[in-house]
């Protein structure tokens, strides 16, 4: 349960916090509420004063500030479409209207489709670890490491072609599997991988599409679990990672495409 409330209106203020132990963030709350912390005790520090909630095109970069909600960014004029269809198969709208971005990717996991859009993306994560330090992390090593620190800005690329697909049981659940797909101008191609595991996967980041279909297969070639075989999710994620790319030969991308 929640020991101590704090609301700074400085970052200076709030990483001192912060670094007290048994100290969370609070931005949407979606998290802290959730089952997986009513046998603790801890304390939260609100970050509504530091404003992080906005959303900015800087040139082929889009900046998203921490707390933006999912539901800000689905509605940005500026979000390529198929991420905003993964944020839509992340939450319901009501979640969606209080969980932020970075609080979202602290708690991903490998079936969140937020995070596997956002790791084909290769998202940068500006971090304040203390009043001194600060760091910008690409987004597999952060899902990787998983480091203390406090995110304040997530960044994405515009100048990509994106697609993004899933097969889940029914359209409002969490994917059993999922594909990402991001395409450069100079061929360089990222695919993401969902629906299984701790963490989304990274299945390619090569100069070009080649191989793709075999990428995905490999990546998905012990993931079993409850929910499905690994046979079974290594067939659709190949199938699925074709449907992406595609759709680039399919017809105009989106605005940002």
């Amino acid at each position: 349960m929640i020991t101590e409330y704090h609301r700074p209106q400085t970052m200076d203020d709030t990483l001192k916090l912060l670094a007290q132990p048994n100290t969370l963030p609070l931005g949407g709350g979606t998290k802290i509420n959730s089952p997986a912390f009513k046998d603790r005790d801890f304390a939260v520090v609100d970050l509504q004063a530091l404003d992080l909630k906005r959303i900015t095109r800087n040139g082929y970069t889009l900046e998203i500030g921490a707390t933006t909600t999912l539901q800000q960014l689905l509605e940005s004029a500026d979000a390529p479409a198929a991420l905003q269809q993964a944020i839509r198969q992340e939450a319901s709208l009501n979640i969606r209207n209080a969980a932020t971005v970075a609080g979202t990717l602290v708690s991903a996991d490998g079936r969140s489709p937020f995070a596997v859009a956002m790791l084909a993306l290769d998202a940068k994560l500006d971090i304040r670890y203390s009043t001194t330090e600060s760091r910008i992390s690409n987004i597999g090593e952060f899902l990787a490491l998983r480091p203390a620190g406090l995110i304040t800005l997530v960044s994405i690329p515009l100048n990509a072609k994106f697609a993004y697909e899933q097969v889940a049981r029914t359209p409002a659940d969490v994917p059993l599997v999922c594909a990402a797909l991001a395409q450069w101008n100079s061929g360089r191609t990222r695919l993401a991988l969902g629906g299984y595991g701790a963490s989304p996967l990274l299945a390619m980041d090569g100069t070009e599409a080649e191989g793709l279909e075999s990428a995905a297969r490999n990546a998905f070639h012990e993931a079993i679990d409850q929910w499905a075989s690994a046979e079974y999710r290594m067939d659709v994620a190949a199938v699925l990672a074709r449907r992406c790319l595609a759709s680039f030969n399919a017809g105009p991308q989106t605005k940002n495409g």
